[in-house]
């Protein structure tokens, strides 16, 4: 996910002062790119720190970094991990925390990232505000559980959506059309159709009944889509069980 900012970051040319990435061999000039926290000048002051590293690495990331924790916002990017976990990870800086839960569109610009903090005033959430819109669209939630409930909407749902191209490819391959064929029929109709419904103000379920014919075509398809053990069942559960998940990885 970190990837994916910096590169929409990058995209939108703001430029972070520091960059801190193990595995970065060879980073766009003029960005400064270093592999340990260690390498960072000691009398270097952030505004903002993002915090983009898999859950079980928070501890020793913020560790590494406490000599530049005072004074900073610290984004986390990370789910499961709470405001009080990472408090706690800061020790004796005193940081201001923000969580937020973007997801990997950010890399073009069209990411979604929700976003909840009660450590800010108005000018640090305008900041917070104005970076992370550079990447997408920003939804401020009101405490840690809403944020919980968007994570496996937003933050997993890009999946949902790439998983939806790909059966919609290999159907088009078992019903006989040519790779090259299925491939380009499978992006454009998801990608057509999000920027339809981006662009259109209309609700989604509009838009569906207004491809639907009754008794056409379509209406045939969504009947098996739309029972009730199908779609609106699966749909329900794959949340839930996200949502298990998240919880897990929090306890």
């Amino acid at each position: 996910m970190g990837g994916a900012l910096w590169q929409g970051w990058l995209e939108q040319g703001l430029a972070p002062s520091i960059i801190l990435d193990r595995r970065c061999d060879a980073p766009p000039a003029p960005h400064r790119v270093v592999r340990t926290a260690g390498e960072i000048p000691s009398d270097f002051k952030p505004a903002i720190i993002i915090l983009a590293v898999k859950p079980a690495g928070m501890e020793e990331a913020l560790a590494s970094l406490r000599p530049v924790l005072d004074g900073a916002i610290v984004i986390s990017m990370l789910a499961a991990r709470t405001v009080e976990s990472l408090r706690a990870a800061c020790g004796d800086a005193q940081s201001r925390i923000v969580r937020a839960m973007p997801n990997t569109p950010a890399a073009i610009g069209k990411g979604v990232t929700g976003v909840c903090s009660s450590d800010l005033d108005d000018a640090q959430r305008a900041l917070c505000t104005s970076l992370l819109s550079a990447v997408g669209d920003v939804a401020w939630v009101d405490n840690e559980e809403q944020l919980e409930a968007l994570t496996p909407i937003s933050g997993c749902g890009p999946a949902y959506v790439f998983l939806l191209a790909e059966l919609l490819e290999k159907e088009a391959l078992r019903v006989g059309l040519p790779p090259e064929t299925a491939r380009l029929i499978a992006r454009g109709t998801v990608s057509g159709a999000g920027a339809l419904l981006a662009a259109s103000g209309e609700e989604s379920e509009t838009l569906r009944k207004n491809v639907t014919s009754p008794n056409g075509v379509t209406a045939k398809a969504l009947e098996v889509l739309m029972a009730p053990h199908a779609w609106p069942a699966t749909m329900s559960e794959a949340i839930d069980n996200a949502m298990k998940r998240s919880r897990e990885m929090a306890s």
